[in-house]
């Protein structure tokens, strides 16, 4: 596949015509030394994608796309890397929003994309085994049909009436994504100086709703979102007690009714 618009921004860019997933084979080789900072693959026919807490990511051949990057920069702490998902969330919602232009698009937190509430990408990032860098990926669904979508509460960009083609859409996303890390990178690292937690609460759909958080211990929440903090992390007012819990990870859900 020609991606004469993608490979401009990044040019370690690998293409696998199918891969089990772009994550797994991206971490892999950052393991062994073989990929360096801003390298990515893609493939359009992902066939052991993984989702967040191990949910397999369903996606039709031919009609999804699948981007892996690694992100690490110099003398990185554990703290700044985790806010690489928060990059990419922001960078695949400035992507998606600069195609679909009649449309809300928001960030769910902490990184789905969603077009007026329903999700069109989610992202998976891993931290690589040396702790020097994250391994970014995303999922966008192009072209898949009302009948083959994953979940109800799921579309598609054909659905939403563009069909940008693999090159174009994923270049609109690497630029973001190279946009923001740089800014994060001139800030120092501190997401705060470089503007980038302003910039992810600014377009955070999840903030100010009513939300259902699956905690990874079993616990569940029940609560409104009031900002995401400093550290990335989501600050809910619990119904149970009216405090506030800083949520570092977990399943959101919007509720859309009282």
């Amino acid at each position: 596949m020609q991606l004469p618009l993608s490979t401009a921004v990044l040019a370690d860019l690998q293409y696998r015509e199918q891969v089990g997933s772009t994550n797994h084979e991206l971490m892999a080789q950052a393991a062994r030394g073989d990929a360096q900072h801003l390298a990515a693959m893609i493939t359009t026919d992902q066939t052991a994608g993984r989702g967040r807490l191990g949910r397999e990511w369903i996606a039709p051949p031919g009609r999804t796309l699948a981007v892996s990057v690694l992100l690490a920069p110099s003398d990185a702490t554990i703290e700044s890397l985790a806010w690489m998902p928060l990059i990419g969330g922001l960078a695949m919602a400035r992507a998606v929003r600069t195609l679909v232009t009649d449309r809300e698009v928001t960030l769910k937190w902490p990184n789905d994309v969603q077009i007026e509430g329903m999700k069109v990408s989610g992202l998976l990032s891993e931290l690589v085994s040396d702790g020097t860098g994250v391994v970014v990926g995303a999922g966008l669904n192009l072209t898949i049909e009302r009948d083959e979508l994953p979940t109800s509460v799921s579309t598609s960009l054909l659905l939403e009436g563009v069909d940008p083609g693999v090159d174009l859409a994923l270049s609109r996303y690497l630029t973001e994504l190279v946009g923001l890390y740089e800014q994060f990178v001139v800030g120092g690292l501190d997401p705060v100086r470089s503007g980038l937690a302003d910039a992810v609460r600014a377009e955070c759909g999840t903030i100010g709703r009513r939300v259902r958080v699956e905690l990874p211990g079993g616990g569940r929440l029940f609560g409104t979102a009031e900002t995401i903090d400093d550290h990335g992390q989501l600050v809910v007012r619990d119904d149970a007690n009216n405090g506030l819990q800083h949520v570092a990870a977990g399943d959101v859900t919007h509720l859309r009714y009282e």
